[in-house]
């Protein structure tokens, strides 16, 4: 069962105050979202960058890992980067180091079917994300998606939508 008090909390925990999507927003987000690129994606299964999107593949989303080092991952072929992606995709998550995440965000945001866009937990670049944000998308920064895919509910795959 969702304890709504428990997900604002979770969503007040992201250092970036200007992520906008409230409970409401934050749950159409997720509930709309079945193709996730994966970029970073670690081919290391004790590396968050390996266990978030194994849990989310889990709970349903389709994910498409973006390692130019890796052949398949979760079942399925790892593209070098994300113009390899010819699928559109509900959100592009990144797991990069603050530093290098710019030119990820401008490539997603570039993506004609104009994905939602994450970064988790530790991870920002205020001014790509301002860019994007500018541009009309939903750029989530500094917040962890198992954490607030969790507090979504005690039936997590309830969480994504049935096919």
């Amino acid at each position: 069962m969702e304890d709504r008090e428990h997900l604002e909390r979770v969503l007040r925990s992201s250092g970036d105050w200007a992520n906008n999507p409230g409970p409401d927003e934050m749950r159409d987000l997720i509930r709309g979202t079945d193709y996730i690129a994966v970029v970073g994606m670690s081919r290391d299964p004790m590396k968050p960058a390996r266990r978030v999107p194994s849990y989310l593949t889990a709970m349903g989303a389709r994910v498409i890992p973006i390692n130019p080092l890796a052949g398949r991952m979760l079942g399925t072929p790892a593209r070098k980067s994300l113009e390899d992606v010819p699928e559109p995709v509900d959100m592009v998550k990144i797991f990069r180091p603050s530093n290098q995440v710019a030119p990820f965000i401008r490539s997603a945001a570039a993506r004609p079917e104009c994905p939602a866009i994450w970064l988790p937990e530790g991870v920002r670049d205020d001014v790509a994300t301002a860019e994007a944000r500018t541009a009309g998308l939903v750029v989530i920064q500094d917040l962890c998606i198992y954490r607030v895919h969790r507090a979504m509910g005690g039936s997590l795959r309830k969480a994504w939508r049935t096919r």
